[in-house]
């Protein structure tokens, strides 16, 4: 079993999780202050559709990428390739704005929760749906997104499962100590040092996204010969090449190859290869210097921006 496989899933349903369970949270507790708790099980039935729905989402794709792996099509391979790239750029879109959204929207987001919850209460007919809605809806985006993370890395088998199931039980904990017993955790550092480690790993799903589209116009090229002029690139006298990513800029794979540790937790954790093509190096660098920048530039304006209305005093329960 390869536990490395699991980090990056543990990381991504971890701060998930969290986002999730600090909304879950906070409408438990507007329906405490309004004395409606009878309706404390809409949410718990909220929570559970919300990752039912979501684990039938990750179902859909990895049945779609495995009946492809052993389709005997022509082009079975090709089109795997090509979907596992451009779910590898959907997760990088989706994990990216909401990095960024809920770093610049989290100090509005006990009120939004709380105009929801009150919303909802107001028709007194169908205020248990609208709560269910409510956690469903904040469940399910971030659940989508790992679904869509661990998708776009063909993720499969008990280790990624065994990440996930860790992201959601160590979110269900750091939620009970918040809310139930009241313990006072720096949510903000725990966003914020879960925000750069994330950034890394989207980099790294960058690379891969990369790989798979430099595969699928490899095998494409070697299928059929009119589609050769799709390698833009072409070594032959490197021993190993690629066909749209240009020259190889870095080889370690003697030295510390991405298959054994600690190369392995290097790749889970900050995108690590240990062959890296030239418009691999370019992409990683350009995602951390624009996505990373708008990241830090967020982080910034709201620790000068204060807001006394988005969370009771002393308790530190806004993610960054």
């Amino acid at each position: 079993m390869n536990f490395s496989e699991a980090i990056p899933t543990f990381v991504i349903t971890l701060r998930e999780g969290v986002e999730a369970a600090l909304v879950i949270g906070i409408v438990l507790a507007c329906l405490k202050k309004a004395e409606q708790s009878h309706l404390n099980s809409w949410v718990y039935a909220g929570v559970a559709a919300g990752i039912a729905a979501s684990g039938f989402v990750g179902v859909l794709f990895n049945g779609l990428l495995a009946a492809l792996s052993t389709s005997e099509q022509p082009y079975a391979p090709v089109i795997k390739q090509l979907l596992e790239g451009v779910l590898g750029l959907v997760a990088i879109a989706m994990l990216s704005w909401m990095l960024i959204w809920m770093t610049q929207q989290a100090r509005f987001l006990k009120a939004e929760v709380e105009g929801a919850v009150t919303a909802a209460l107001t028709e007194n007919s169908n205020a248990g749906w609208g709560v269910f809605g409510l956690i469903f809806i904040a469940v399910l985006r971030e659940g989508f997104e790992t679904v869509i993370f661990v998708s776009a890395q063909f993720q499969q088998g008990l280790s990624p499962a065994l990440g996930a199931l860790g992201g959601l039980t160590g979110a269900a904990i750091i939620g009970a100590l918040l809310f139930k017993w009241g313990v006072k955790i720096d949510i903000r550092l725990f966003f914020k040092f879960m925000g750069i480690l994330l950034l890394l790993i989207v980099a790294g799903l960058a690379v891969s996204a990369l790989k798979h589209f430099d595969q699928a116009a490899g095998i494409l090229s070697q299928m059929n010969s009119k589609y050769a002029a799709i390698c833009v690139y072409y070594d032959r006298l490197a021993p190993v090449h690629s066909c749209i990513l240009g020259p190889m800029v870095w080889n370690a794979a003697e030295i510390l190859p991405d298959r054994e540790f600690p190369g392995v937790v290097l790749k889970a954790l900050f995108g690590y290869r240990d062959r890296l093509y030239l418009v691999q190096a370019a992409a990683y660098t350009i995602f951390l210097a624009t996505i990373g920048s708008l990241y830090f530039q967020k982080l910034r304006s709201k620790a000068t921006v204060p807001n006394k209305n988005t969370q009771p005093e002393g308790s530190q329960t806004r993610p960054q």
